[in-house]
């Protein structure tokens, strides 16, 4: 790590720092350090761009400068460009990283970067136009813009084709994908890899190279080199780009950057790198990414509770239940190393989720994704009970067993008598009243909800449902311990469904009207898919099992909450036994260990026969319709959630369907697609298909309405 307590002069020549950059001249070394926290961003609106370049050309003026050193203060470099500032207008009178970087090739004393920590986005071109880059052992470097919609704007698409090749810069450009210190080595990334104190060493590694004549090295200066015939090349990138990133812009325009770095000069190269990046920021892809990258960081704040709210270790866990869900969670909690007890009535049950569990490791060792080491590790923390009694000494208990509020209260109730009192009792339900559940205990502020997705070990999304009575600081201690088991958490409240499976009830529903109105199902599939789902809503019910649907629609019929048009479709298929890909029908037919989709005349004909039961007359929906209906169902209900406070925020909801719902992430999530497309658009269209036959069950939100009279968004 960097010794930070090297006093340096800042640039007006004073002893000590100068708020984001810092520069001394120690011998012949020009000294420049960036400081800038936490990430040590390059930001215009700070001056750290600014600052970097009056150091530079400070000391490429003044002869007693040799050599140059930049590093950053604290854990790393630099994270790279501040994101808030993307698509502002350029700061009058502060230089950008593209007017730094572009005196840094005139100058003519060598430049050495001293890399630590997560060196990403600028902060790694920033590096690459270094002649010379050094790394600590912990050093990753990255060049991650394309997971905001865009690509490295500042000659990363020109810089690092020519230090490790068009292949390999391609496909680490087009990934985002992290390099480790050694990788980067053995690229020819970083010249040398420090083992000790990365800037006293940088500065002896510098002084050793000087007195044997340290060359200025530009990058800008080579040439790019291809494994293959650069033509067939550059065609057949153009074909995986188009095949593998459907729906994205931007690696197609990574592909069009390589291509120039290959075939022009660096000067032209570097112009169509930035047209490129200037018109992607302007894409509606762009800004959705974007959108959601500060939104799964919003997600972490919870309204009511500070970042001073104490939180508890969690040392061990036990999950009740060994089915597919308890087996899932407890593996998060092992991968974390946190040692789990899975607690189920039935011994096979509990023999059979505990096998699961080993063989999911195993078939991960063999695909040479997990070492044996770590195989053995944590299996070694596993342990199977019988008894509830086992739960005693647990921080956390997760119960997992079957959506049943009589089953789990009784759970919950006997918990009492065994659990500590310091323990967090969990329920993984997906749509019961926690407060229900809550109430059977003598400590409701110890209850929460943990809504974990299917398949629980690795959906990132952990809805974390706040009852009325969970304390504050069961909801902080939750939501540090999602990060810690590297989850995305959100916060709701309570009602049925909380907010995602609550909106995808509505989503469902309208895709059963639309089947029942005349599409079929693999019709209402491919038109939500050529949208951007990785699966339209027929697939995702096969793969979830219809069983799980049909339990909760007996449940809501017993207990008169049915109050809209009832289908009766998927009822039919699972009175045939056809509860989906687990039993190789459903809607679609599947083969044995296949889960492709099979289209299955049969359910062509139930679905005919549905529509003649009730009297409709089947007619053709265009793929726009039932995109629109049913994006309009979900943001409509999303309105009502957000009116509700069930969701603290709109962007919470986006995060909720980007990462466990399978939402285009292009396309920013449900709310903020409606602002793409204009709320009074989204009312318009429920107006519209409301005055359609069978349209009687759309209402628009009045919350929905009422934005759009004040011409306000969900932000």
């Amino acid at each position: 790590m960097l010794n930070s307590a090297l006093e340096l002069k800042d640039l007006n020549g004073e002893t000590g720092m100068s708020e984001v950059v810092s520069y001394e001249v120690r011998g012949s070394i020009g000294l420049i350090q960036i400081n800038n926290p936490p990430v040590n961003a390059l930001s215009v609106n700070k001056g750290v761009l600014q600052g970097l370049l009056d150091a530079i050309k400070s000391g490429d003026h003044d002869p007693q400068v040799s050599a140059f050193l930049i590093f950053g203060s604290g854990k790393n470099f630099s994270g790279g460009a501040d994101i808030s500032e993307f698509g502002k207008p350029k700061v009058p009178g502060m230089a950008t990283l593209s007017d730094l970087l572009a005196y840094m090739d005139t100058v003519t004393k060598p430049i050495v970067a001293a890399l630590s920590g997560p060196t990403m986005g600028g902060g790694f071109e920033l590096s690459l136009t270094c002649h010379y880059r050094l790394a600590s052992q912990e050093t990753i470097v990255a060049l991650p813009e394309v997971k905001l919609g865009i690509l490295p704007g500042a000659g990363g698409t020109q810089r690092l084709p020519r230090i490790i090749g068009a292949e390999q810069a391609l496909e680490l450009i087009t990934s985002g994908a992290f390099v480790s210190a050694q990788e980067a080595k053995s690229l020819g990334i970083v010249d040398e890899v420090i083992d000790g104190n990365l800037l006293e060493d940088s500065i002896k590694w510098i002084k050793r190279a000087l007195r044997s004549g340290l060359p200025v090295a530009r990058v800008s200066e080579r040439s790019v080199k291809t494994a293959t015939d650069p033509k067939e090349f550059i065609a057949k990138a153009t074909g995986v780009a188009e095949k593998k990133w459907r729906g994205y812009p931007a690696p197609l325009r990574i592909v069009e950057c390589i291509d120039a770095a290959i075939n022009t000069s660096f000067k032209e190269g570097i112009q169509i790198e930035r047209k490129n990046i200037e018109e992607l920021i302007l894409t509606n892809e762009s800004k959705s990414l974007r959108h959601l990258f500060f939104a799964e960081r919003q997600a972490n704040k919870v309204v009511g509770i500070s970042k001073e709210t104490p939180t508890a270790k969690i040392q061990n866990v036990s999950v009740i239940g060994a089915g597919t869900m308890g087996t899932g969670i407890a593996m998060n909690f092992l991968n974390a190393g946190i040692p789990v007890t899975i607690v189920d009535t039935n011994d096979e049950t509990l023999k059979k989720g505990i096998d699961t569990i080993n063989k999911n490791y195993l078939s991960t060792v063999a695909k040479g994704k997990l070492s044996a080491e770590d195989h053995d590790r944590r299996v070694g923390i596993l342990t199977g009970s019988t008894q509830l009694s086992a739960v005693s000494d647990s921080d956390l208990v997760v119960e997992a067993v079957y959506e049943e509020m009589k089953i789990k209260q009784t759970i919950f109730r006997e918990l009492d008598s065994f659990v500590k009192p310091t323990a967090i009792l969990a329920t993984n339900t997906s749509t019961l009243d926690i407060d229900e559940i809550a109430s059977v205990t003598q400590r409701p502020e110890q209850v929460i909800g943990l809504h974990f997705f299917s398949p629980a070990n690795v959906m990132r999304l952990l809805e974390v449902v706040r009852a009325e009575k969970t304390s504050p600081e069961v909801v902080a201690t939750s939501m540090s311990l999602a990060k810690k088991i590297k989850k995305i958490p959100v916060c709701v409240g309570v009602c049925d469904g909380f907010v995602g499976n609550r909106m995808i009830h509505t989503y469902l529903r309208e895709a059963e009207y639309l089947i029942e109105e005349g599409a079929l199902p693999q019709q209402v599939d491919h038109a939500i898919e050529s949208f951007g789902f990785a699966m339209g809503p027929f697939r995702m019910c096969d793969l979830a099992g219809l069983d799980i649907g049909w339990a909760i629609r007996k449940r809501k019929k017993s207990e008169g909450l049915i109050s809209k048009r009832y289908v009766s479709i998927p009822d039919h298929l699972c009175e045939r036994g056809w509860f989906g890909q687990k039993t190789g029908g459903g809607y679609y037919t599947y083969e044995a260990g296949s889960r492709v989709p099979i289209v299955n005349p049969e359910v062509s004909a139930i679905v005919e026969s549905a529509s003649s039961q009730q009297g409709m007359i089947r007619r053709t929906i265009e793929a726009n319709e039932i995109v629109d209906r049913l994006m309009f169902a979900l943001i409509n209900e999303g309105a009502e959630i957000l009116a509700e406070g069930v969701a603290q925020r709109a962007s919470d909801i986006d995060v909720i369907y980007a990462a466990g719902y399978g939402f285009p992430r292009y396309r920013g999530g449900p709310m903020f697609y409606a602002q793409t497309i204009g709320l009074s658009n989204v009312v318009e269209g429920i107006e519209r298909y409301s005055k359609q036959d069978h349209g009687d069950h759309w209402e628009v939100s009045p919350f929905l309405s009422q934005l759009v009279q004040k011409n306000q968004t969900f932000e």
